[in-house]
């Protein structure tokens, strides 16, 4: 059977024989040994041979890149009898595409600790006791027990047990979450000191950690077009090089200031700086709670004149406050908050959270939670202290014996089957909601803001005027939402805002679309990047990362491109021999990887508001 590396491993094979030649090359020189060539002329056969053949499969296919001028500058040196300044490229070609791996893995070390987090086995409970499978062969329906502190598999509800999970990898939320029987439980969160028993509700591959895992990786995959702008600079950059080379060469009639330029002319910065400097700006989105699906998005979104946000999610918590529980029959208020509260705790409803502050705020005590089941279009039920307590709407329950409906959202909890109280609650903006749309014009050059919104009018426009937000739309649906983001495209390009459910037609319409919240779908193929914590914030950070990248990756690639036109110049009037040159060259390499690794570290700060 033949043995063949795929290209990676045949590059560092190949940068690996390179080193070992010019080891042996300088041990042979050193003892005065006449064969000391031979060392290099194996590095040019078996390793320069293999990459120049590479280049010209790429010339064949019309891709005329940077690496074209080290493939000359190879031919060049073994032509010339410089087998040494042959060999060091050689290093340079190969161990380029090394670097480059290097960095990245460095840069993306974040992607890295997702995949070495993802569970990878899963204990099916049996009548003969504990089977332990792999995750991705576990059913839906199937029941799981999760040990203490271990990672839970999949996605699925808790069938028995009480105890806590820490889902902040996957939610940003800072704090564990209350688990008892019928509460949601998510893959990849770490469970607490206490084994929990679950059913199984989604597939491995379905979960929501399997999906995050799956956009990161899809991420790396896709070439931006920043990365495309690297390759129109090295098509310009190619020519200039040949031009002054054979211009050096035939001004003195040296072929070796020829060999000279070209080596020192090799612009490795725009093959490896631009993808590392990209690889590093995903990573630090990532370590933000901000995941990019679409790299391109980091380009274009400092390039974005229009703003265009959604109300619920995005400048408003998406959690409304409950402002006002209306009692029902005498019942006191504070008791059916207590019970209701004590239930909230185990939901995940955006209203939950606003019942549990508010009964914190009245100093209630939360009672005893013998179950609790949470059902689509049903609501929330249980046991309380004895009482079975159920909170959904009024189509559930029956609004016979209720007040009218007030502007605003309401639900209705019952106790013991009997109509005990309404909440009612409003959103409130972010209390950064103002600042950070104050200064999107004079930091970011921001043109235009619009709110587009399917609430009404009276709740977008009273929004509006709290947040400082001049032009809005109200009660649109998603088509008009689309039409709209489309008009404004149209005459700038745009960045639209939005919970990523609804919003997802007018996401794909606009320049970047960002989907924010963790109820967003992040496999929706709407979004070019999704903020897992909803947080204004966030996204002044994520146009913050952008440019940063922007910036850096250009100062990696042309500052390294300039520097080689410097060192180009010093070789044409005959300053660097073609041994100098190559080591020039390499320290321009390096000098602008370790400049594009500086995307991934996170600078003193990201937000300006």
């Amino acid at each position: 059977m033949a043995f063949r590396l795929n290209p990676q491993s045949r590059e560092h094979a190949i940068a690996l024989l390179a080193v070992i030649g010019l080891l042996l090359h300088l041990a042979l020189w050193a003892g005065g040994a006449a064969a000391r060539d031979w060392p290099l002329y194996a590095v040019l056969v078996f390793g320069g041979v293999p990459l120049l053949l590479r280049i010209v499969q790429k010339l064949r296919a019309r891709d005329v890149g940077a690496d074209l001028l080290a493939g000359l500058s190879i031919l060049a040196s073994a032509a010339m009898g410089q087998y040494l300044v042959g060999a060091i490229l050689v290093l340079m070609l190969s161990g380029g595409g090394a670097l480059e791996r290097f960095a990245a893995k460095r840069a993306s070390s974040v992607l890295d600790a997702l995949a070495r987090r993802m569970p990878q086995t899963a204990h099916l409970r049996r009548p003969e006791g504990l089977q332990d499978v792999a995750v991705d062969q576990v059913a839906v329906g199937e029941t799981l027990v999760v040990l203490p502190h271990e990672l839970c598999p999949v996605d699925g509800v808790v069938a028995e047990g009480r105890g806590t999970m820490d889902e902040s990898y996957l939610t940003g939320e800072p704090y564990e979450i209350s688990k008892t029987p019928g509460s949601a439980v998510l893959s990849g969160a770490i469970n607490g000191a206490s084994a929990l028993t679950i059913t199984a509700r989604k597939l491995a591959s379905d979960s929501r950690y399997a999906r995050i895992m799956a956009v990161m990786e899809d991420t790396e995959l896709k070439r931006p077009k920043l990365r495309r702008l690297g390759d129109q600079l090295a098509a310009a950059y190619v020519p200039l090089a040949l031009a002054v080379a054979c211009g050096a060469w035939l001004a003195t009639g040296d072929p070796a200031r020829f060999l000279a330029v070209l080596v020192v002319a090799t612009p490795c910065p725009l093959l490896i700086a631009i993808p590392v400097a990209v690889i590093g700006a995903i990573s630090l989105a990532a370590g933000r709670g901000i995941v990019i699906k679409d790299p391109a998005v980091l380009e274009r979104i400092t390039g974005c004149r229009t703003v265009i946000l959604d109300k619920t999610g995005t400048l408003t918590f998406g959690r409304p406050a409950l402002t006002e529980v209306v009692a029902l029959d005498g019942v006191l208020a504070d008791v059916t908050l207590q019970l209701a509260a004590s239930l909230e705790r185990y939901s995940r409803h955006p209203l939950a959270s606003a019942v549990l502050a508010e009964a914190a705020r009245r100093g209630l005590e939360l009672l005893p939670v013998g179950e609790a089941v949470e059902q689509p279009g049903m609501g929330l039920s249980g046991l309380v202290a004895g009482q079975h307590v159920q909170i959904s709407g009024r189509k559930v329950l029956g609004d016979a014996a209720l007040p009218p409906a007030a502007s605003g959202l309401e639900c209705v909890v019952a106790v013991d089957g009997a109509l005990a109280a309404v909440f009612r609650f409003r959103d409130t903006p972010r209390p950064d909601s103002a600042p950070f749309l104050s200064h999107l014009s004079p930091t970011h050059g921001v043109s235009k803001v619009l709110l587009v919104s399917g609430d009404r009018e009276a709740e977008v426009r009273d929004l509006a005027k709290r947040v400082g937000i001049r032009e809005i739309f109200a009660g649109k649906t998603p088509e008009e939402k689309v039409a709209i983001v489309t008009a404004e495209t149209l005459r700038a390009p745009t960045l639209f805002v939005g919970d990523g459910i609804n919003d997802a037609p007018a996401l794909a319409a606009a320049t970047v679309g960002v989907a924010m919240g963790q109820n967003s779908d992040i496999t929706s193929a709407a979004a070019g990047a999704v903020i897992m914590t909803p947080s204004i914030g966030k996204l002044d950070e994520l146009i913050h990362i952008g440019a940063r990248m922007r910036r850096i990756a250009l100062q990696s690639a042309v500052g390294g491109m300039s520097l080689s036109l410097i060192g180009m110049g010093l070789a044409a009037a005959g300053f660097l021999t073609p041994i100098q040159g190559a080591v020039a060259q390499e320290i321009i390499d390096l000098a602008a990887v370790l400049n594009a690794v500086r995307v991934a570290f996170l600078p003193g700060k990201l937000r300006d508001f």
